[in-house]
């Protein structure tokens, strides 16, 4: 399967123009053969909005989904994108994936980074569903949620062959060894591929950090995007690792040494 990572710079508050963002890369990607896009966290509406949040939070069956559904139709691609969803007087920080027949399957991120997203957006406490995409089975995760390692086992021990994990990590120090080594390590571990789509540039005094990634489950990078708007492509090829002598890390665990833990 040919995949495609999307990172870009939102505009802040404007779901139009970051609607047609996603939209003109998916039609990009599905013309050189892509059967997926994975784009950034709150990537519809723009992440750094704190105070327009409650106000642009939609449901499941408002006008944001509605859109992803049409786009992934018409271009024929299976959709990642995040927006922030409101289910009566709550609102979460959300990840959907619609396929290209406008199935449309929600996951809600667990792991809440930092005091203005808690203030922001509730936790769940529910894992991804395992979907199939083109004989493949994948997960999603949302940004934080790929740095818990029981995160990332869980879904593998579910099934998943994918993690998709739209993100949106500040610039800094500590995000650079995130993006550019625990994110390959989470997929090392688990010998799975990980799709690790951001924002780039600066939104209302947030710079993001960019480096987006497509990792193989050798833990090595297939494709990785620098600080700019950029679409990467890639082969996802699971029977391509299946002879490799990859540490049996899912074989060799003892989960009754870790108690509550995966």
């Amino acid at each position: 399967m040919l995949v495609g990572c999307l990172q870009m710079q939102p505009a802040a508050a404007e779901v139009g123009a970051n609607l047609a963002r996603i939209s003109a890369a998916a039609a990009s990607a599905a013309a050189l053969g892509a059967q997926l896009l994975v784009t950034p966290e709150m990537g519809v509406t723009g992440y750094a909005i704190w105070d327009r949040i409650a106000d642009l939070a939609q449901s499941r069956d408002g006008a944001i989904v509605q859109a992803l559904v049409a786009t992934a139709r018409e271009h024929g691609i299976a959709l990642v994108a995040g927006f922030p969803e409101r289910d009566g007087a709550t609102v979460y920080n959300t990840a959907v994936l619609v396929q290209a027949d406008g199935a449309a399957t929600f996951y809600r991120k667990c792991h809440v980074y930092g005091p203005l997203e808690n203030a922001a957006f509730s936790k769940s406490a529910e894992h991804s569903a395992i979907v199939e995409i083109a004989g493949i089975k994948a997960a999603m995760l949302i940004c934080y949620d790929v740095e818990f390692p029981e995160m990332v086992r869980a879904a593998v021990l579910a099934g998943a062959q994918l993690l998709l994990v739209p993100t949106a990590l500040p610039r800094g120090a500590p995000a650079h060894r995130v993006a550019m080594s625990m994110v390959p390590t989470r997929a090392f571990e688990n010998n799975v591929f990980i799709v690790y789509a951001g924002l780039c540039g600066e939104e209302n005094a947030t710079p993001y950090q960019g480096n987006s990634v497509i990792v193989g489950p050798d833990g090595e990078d297939i494709a990785r995007a620098g600080m700019d708007d950029t679409l990467l492509l890639a082969a996802i090829d699971p029977a391509r690792y299946a002879g490799l002598m990859l540490d049996p890390y899912l074989n060799d665990r003892r989960p009754e040494l870790y108690g509550k833990l995966v």
